[in-house]
C-alpha cells in the first residue's frame, strides 16, 4: 500500500461493509507464525533433565525456557520440561544464564 492510498483510506467511515474491526480486519490476530505441530516428550521425569540436547531446543538464547505457545507442547509436557530444566540447571548440566548475559 502506497502512502498515497493510506492517506485516503485515513479518514474512511469504519462502520462500511468489509470492516472488521482489529489489526487488519482478516480475523488474523496478529500471529507472526504457526506452531511447527503438538509434539510430547517421550522420555521419562529422570531421563529427560539428563538429555540437556532436547532441553536447549526448548530454551532461548539468553537461557530462557521458551513459553508454551511457542515450543507447541501441552500443558503437562510444559510443567515437566520447566522441571527437567530447572533439576538441569541445579546440577549443573544447563547454565542459569548464558556467557553472553553474564556483563563480560
Amino acid at each position: 500500500m502506497t502512502d498515497e492510498e493510506r492517506q485516503s483510506n485515513y479518514g474512511s467511515d469504519t462502520e462500511s461493509e468489509g470492516y472488521e474491526g482489529g489489526r487488519g480486519g482478516s480475523g488474523f490476530h496478529g500471529r507472526g507464525r504457526r506452531r511447527a505441530h503438538n509434539m510430547r516428550i517421550e522420555k521419562t521425569d529422570v531421563e529427560l533433565y539428563k538429555d540437556t540436547e532436547t532441553l536447549r531446543r526448548f530454551l532461548t538464547e539468553r537461557g530462557q525456557i521458551r513459553p508454551r505457545r511457542q515450543t507447541g507442547l501441552c500443558a503437562r509436557d510444559q510443567r515437566r520440561l520447566a522441571i527437567a530444566v530447572k533439576r538441569a540447571r541445579h546440577l549443573a548440566l544447563l547454565p542459569f544464564v548464558t556467557d553472553s548475559m553474564r556483563g563480560e
